[in-house]
C-alpha cells in the first residue's frame, strides 16, 4: 500500500459541505446559492487562471454570463458570509493563544477604472504602482490561519470624484478612511462579535497610528504595533526616538530568542524591551520591543501594551505571529484560491470575489488543521499543506469529463469575444485619429 495511504479526500467533503451549508441562507434563490457552490469549486480548481471565464468553463456552463451575473447583480449578502466565514474559522482554529493580525496587500492594475485603483505605495510590489489595496483581519492560531475580514481601501482622490465614485459602484454614503480607521473598524466588529484575541499585532502603517491603539487600549486588549525608528518613546530619563534608544542599550540587555519557525529553521534575533513611562492616569503595562538582526544589525521596533507586565518572550512571540498574515496572502492568491485574479471593476463585484475567496481559503486551512490534529502524518512524510489539500480535493471532486461540443463551444464563445473587443479597439483607435 502506498506510503501516503492515511490520506482520504472524501473525509474533506463534509468539512466543505458544512461551511456551504453556512452560507446558504446569505442567498435569495436557491439558483445564485447554487452557483456560488459551482464558483468555490472553481476558486479551489487548478486552473492556469482564475476568472469568471474559466470558472464557468470548469462548472459547464455555456458562458461566463451566470458567473458574471453571481458577482454583480445576484440577490445576495457578501457581509453575511464574510460573518460566516468568521465564525467558522473561529470555531475550528480558535485557542487561547489567538491573535489578531492587521495588514494590506495590493494587486497590480492597469488603466483607472476599476474600484479604488490609483497610483500608490504598494508592498506587492515594492514601489508606487497602478494598485488596488485592501486591509485584510487575519485570524492567528498555532493550528492555522486564515482571512476573517476584508475592507477596500479607496484613496481620497476617489472619494472626492462623485462621477467616478458613482461608475465604480461605491456607496453614496462611502468616506474617505485611512487604512488604520478600516483596521480599527475590522477589529472592533470582531471583538463585538465575540471573537477573543489575546494579542492585536500590526506593522508600521498601525502602529504609528493614535487612534487604533488607543480603542485596543479602551477595549484592554494586548497589542505588539511596529513603529518607526523615529517615534518619541516617553522613559524615565526623558523623551528619545525608538532608534536612539537602541544605541544606548548595553550588550546585556539583548537576549537571543527565536521569532517562530520559518521555512528553514528557526528565526533567531536578538531583541531587548525598554519600559515606556506612561501617566499617572493611565492603565496597563506599556514598553518598547527592539528586535536586531544577528548579521545585518537591521533594527525593528514594536510599541507593546498589556494589562500586566509580560516576559520578552511572551512579547517576542507575538512579534513574530505577524508574519502569518504574510502567508495568509502567499497561499490565497495566485492558483490556490485566487484571492488577486478577480478582473472586476465595481464595489459590489470586488466584495464578493473577495469573500468566496476567503471561504475557499477558509476551508483549505481548516481542513489542513483538522488533518493535523486528528490525523497522525506517517513517518518520513510533511504534513498536508493548504496546496496538497487543495490538489486532492479538486480531484476527488472533480466534475463529470465534459464532451468535445463543450470545449468547442467555449472555443468559439472566446473568439467570438476577441473579434469583437478587436474591432471595437480598432474603431476607437480610428475614433482618436481622426
Amino acid at each position: 500500500m502506498a506510503v501516503g495511504h492515511s490520506v482520504d479526500p472524501a473525509r474533506w467533503q463534509p468539512v466543505f459541505d458544512d461551511l456551504m451549508a453556512r452560507v446558504a441562507r446569505r442567498f435569495a434563490r436557491v439558483e445564485p446559492r447554487r452557483r456560488a457552490r459551482a464558483f468555490v469549486l472553481g476558486l479551489l480548481a487548478e486552473l492556469p487562471r482564475k476568472n469568471c471565464w474559466t470558472i464557468a468553463e470548469h462548472a459547464g456552463d455555456s458562458s461566463p454570463a451566470g458567473m458574471q451575473h453571481l458577482l454583480s447583480r445576484a440577490s445576495w449578502d457578501a457581509d453575511g458570509v464574510r460573518d460566516d466565514i468568521r465564525d467558522f474559522v473561529v470555531e475550528h482554529l480558535g485557542n487561547q493563544d489567538a491573535f489578531l493580525v492587521v495588514d494590506e496587500t495590493g494587486d497590480l492594475k492597469k488603466g483607472t477604472a476599476s474600484v479604488g485603483v490609483q497610483r500608490q505605495y504598494t508592498g506587492t510590489a515594492g514601489r508606487i504602482e497602478n494598485a488596488q489595496v485592501a486591509v485584510y483581519l487575519v485570524y492567528s492560531t498555532p493550528v492555522g490561519h486564515a482571512a476573517i475580514d476584508r475592507r477596500l481601501y479607496i484613496p481620497r482622490s476617489c472619494t472626492q470624484d462623485p462621477d467616478r465614485c458613482r461608475a465604480a459602484g461605491i456607496p453614496d454614503h462611502t468616506g474617505f478612511a485611512t487604512k488604520p480607521a478600516l483596521a480599527t473598524e475590522m477589529i472592533a466588529q470582531a471583538l463585538d462579535a465575540g471573537v477573543t484575541a489575546s494579542w492585536v499585532t500590526g506593522d508600521e502603517v498601525y502602529g504609528g497610528d493614535p487612534h487604533l491603539s488607543a480603542e485596543l487600549e479602551r477595549r484592554q486588549v494586548s497589542y505588539v504595533l511596529a513603529v518607526s525608528r523615529k517615534r518619541p518613546i516617553p522613559t524615565r530619563a526623558g523623551v528619545f526616538t525608538a532608534g536612539m534608544l537602541a544605541h544606548c542599550l548595553p550588550k546585556t540587555a539583548w537576549q537571543r530568542l527565536s521569532a517562530g519557525d520559518g521555512a528553514k529553521g528557526h528565526r533567531f534575533y536578538d531583541w531587548a524591551q525598554v519600559e515606556i513611562d506612561s501617566p499617572a492616569s493611565s492603565t496597563g503595562h506599556r514598553s518598547l520591543l527592539i528586535r536586531r538582526n544577528r548579521r545585518t544589525g537591521e533594527l525593528a521596533f514594536y510599541r507593546c501594551y498589556s494589562a500586566g507586565p509580560v516576559p520578552l518572550s511572551a512579547l517576542v512571540r507575538v512579534a513574530g505571529r505577524r508574519w502569518t498574515v504574510e502567508e495568509t496572502f502567499q497561499s490565497a492568491k495566485g492558483r490556490l484560491t485566487g484571492l488577486d485574479e478577480h478582473q472586476v471593476r465595481r464595489w459590489t463585484s470586488w466584495h464578493r470575489w473577495t469573500t468566496l475567496a476567503m471561504l475557499a481559503h477558509a476551508f483549505l486551512v481548516v481542513t489542513a488543521a483538522i488533518e493535523r490534529t486528528t490525523v497522525t502524518t506517517p513517518p518520513g512524510l510533511a504534513p498536508l499543506t493548504c496546496g496538497e489539500i487543495q490538489r486532492l480535493f479538486t480531484a476527488s471532486a472533480a466534475p463529470q469529463p465534459r464532451g468535445l461540443a463543450h470545449w468547442l463551444n467555449w472555443s468559439c464563445w472566446r473568439r467570438r469575444h476577441q473579434a469583437r473587443a478587436r474591432s471595437s479597439h480598432y474603431q476607437r483607435q480610428a475614433l482618436q485619429q481622426s
